[in-house]
């Protein structure tokens, strides 16, 4: 061994301590060559400082998520991944061993036992596992602003219609109490009502957003808002002494990335805002891993990536680490960046200007190397090796270095149709979420409203009409009476001498030299 790799070996051991509890990630390299005595790790109590695992389509992302998801398993910690292509599920079961997973094994200096884990199949749609719902309420007005694709007025104006169904009490569970507090309140008595504390709705608003929320429906995906709305408690769970790793697959909503990725962050913001808080553990309670997080950050307007960067500033506290998953650090906005302390960097690919102005961007987040030229490094990793700096157990960022990764224990795809049925009738959870509740919420409360006050409206109308025919009824009387009696001769006299007196001044008309 030279002594570039005596001194390289050293400053890795030194830089990563594999003595405390902590994730394998792998061997690191020098010179695409395995040096398996230095193990770079990730310390488990640094799990909550959140992170990156960025890369090229089909560099191996997923394998890595899947390690690590693995090993945090068998700590106890659970995890929550989202599965964009549906080949995540196989981690229920354990993996085929085969040569190139024997060659790597020996590499690394490991000893390779194959097993699966405790899963929890997920959906958004219900089809493809247990029902993940939340009411719209809970969804709140920034997050639904983006599912809806709604400009800075509209997103103000959804904010009225929680404010007003905060203030009322009004539980708005779908998206049918969503249109229905917008009806009342754009038009009749509800727009009377929030005139002078609220403000004035326009009809072409609400008809914009009306007929935005009519598309989302038409899509088919209202079934993620209703109730019975998810119970984050069931996220952290252990099976036998290991973390559950829940999976939400998303592989037949991926057409809608708004829709997913923006309900994941819901998720995350409602362990925020329920969960006590933590300090720092020697472990943290989840670890939420966001994949093709860029679609997370794509035409986000500023309130929602404030909510991002406030709930990725302070949900650590909880407990909680969340990993970011893309091809490019570039991806995440800099000011959530900067809170991923964190990075698995996989190769990236430099065929155009764009190409080459990301990888300078990228190799400008690491931390200078006396071992590596970092760019020459990016663009040479084989699949299964990545360049890696994260937190040591005092905070402190570790060496940068090319690490050959060690290989997940469990299946590295899909269960098979049969298995995944399987796997869902065995799921107490898929049976609690299955059916939809049905409430008393805002629509049957302002329905009721609405029908009372017509019937009152009615009513009134109608006593107003039966005054109106009683008044001319009398009226009828009093001019018949009064009729008979200017119809006699006498009357028309005196009637004429009347008009004379009043009007004669002004409209007489001269005979014989006097007034007429």
């Amino acid at each position: 061994m030279s002594d570039n790799q005596v001194s390289f070996t050293e400053a890795i051991k030194k830089s990563y301590n594999s003595q405390i509890p902590n994730i394998y990630l792998g061997a690191g390299l020098l010179n695409t060559e395995v040096v398996s005595e230095a193990k770079v790790t990730l310390p488990l109590k640094m799990m909550n400082r959140h992170g990156l695992i960025a890369g090229a389509t089909g560099s191996g992302k997923t394998r890595t998520l899947q390690v690590i998801a693995e090993q945090l398993s068998d700590a106890g910690v659970a995890v929550f991944l989202s599965d964009i292509k549906g080949d995540l599920s196989g981690i229920a079961k354990a993996g085929v061993i085969n040569d190139k997973l024997k060659e790597r094994a020996a590499l690394l200096n490991i000893d390779y036992n194959n097993t699966g884990f405790p899963v929890e199949l997920y959906s958004l749609s219900g089809k493809k596992g247990a029902q993940m719902r939340a009411t719209v309420l809970e969804f709140g007005p920034v997050l639904l602003s983006k599912i809806l694709e709604l400009n800075e007025t509209q997103s103000g104006v959804l904010s009225i219609l929680f404010k007003y169904a905060d203030d009322q009490g009004l539980p708005m569970v779908d998206l049918n109490d969503l249109k229905k507090v917008l009806t009342y309140l754009s038009e009749g008595e509800g727009a009377k009502e929030i005139k002078a504390d609220y403000g004035t709705i326009s009809t072409s608003t609400s008809g914009t957003i009306l007929r935005k929320i009519v598309a989302l429906e038409q899509q088919g995906v209202n079934t993620i808002f209703g109730e019975k709305s998810f119970d984050i408690s069931d996220l952290i769970d252990k099976v036998d002494g290991k973390g559950l790793i829940s999976i939400l697959n998303v592989s037949d909503v991926q057409d809608k990335p708004a829709l997913f990725s923006t309900f994941m962050l819901s998720l995350l913001a409602e362990l925020y805002y329920n969960l006590p808080e933590a300090g720092d553990l020697d472990k943290p309670k989840l670890v939420f891993f966001l994949d093709e997080a860029h679609l997370l950050f794509k035409d986000a307007p500023k309130a929602f990536l404030d909510q991002i960067e406030q709930v990725v500033r302070l949900i650590r506290s909880k407990g909680i680490g969340v990993f970011f998953c893309t091809q490019m650090a570039q991806d995440i906005p800099n000011n959530v960046l900067a809170q991923l302390g964190n990075r698995v960097q996989h190769v990236l690919r430099a065929f155009t200007p764009n190409d080459a102005k990301a990888l300078k961007e990228t190799v400008n987040t690491y931390p200078n190397s006396q071992f590596y030229q970092i760019d020459k490094v990016l663009t040479s990793l084989g699949i299964g090796q990545a360049l890696i700096t994260v937190l040591n157990e005092k905070g402190i960022p570790t060496e940068v270095a090319a690490t050959h990764l060690t290989p997940p224990r469990a299946h590295m795809g899909p269960l098979s149709d049969e298995e995944y049925t399987q796997k869902l009738k065995e799921s107490t959870l898929f049976e609690k979420y299955e059916k939809t509740v049905d409430v008393e919420s805002a629509y049957e409360i302002l329905t009721e409203r609405m029908e009372k006050a017509a019937d009152e409206k009615e009513k009134l109308e109608a006593e107003k009409i039966e005054q109106k025919q009683t008044t001319t009824t009398s009226r009828r009387r009093e001019k018949s009476t009064v009729e008979q009696v200017l119809s006699s001769p006498v009357a028309k006299q005196i009637g004429k001498e009347l008009v004379r007196g009043v009007f004669g001044m002004l409209f007489g008309t001269k005979s014989k030299g006097r007034l007429f």
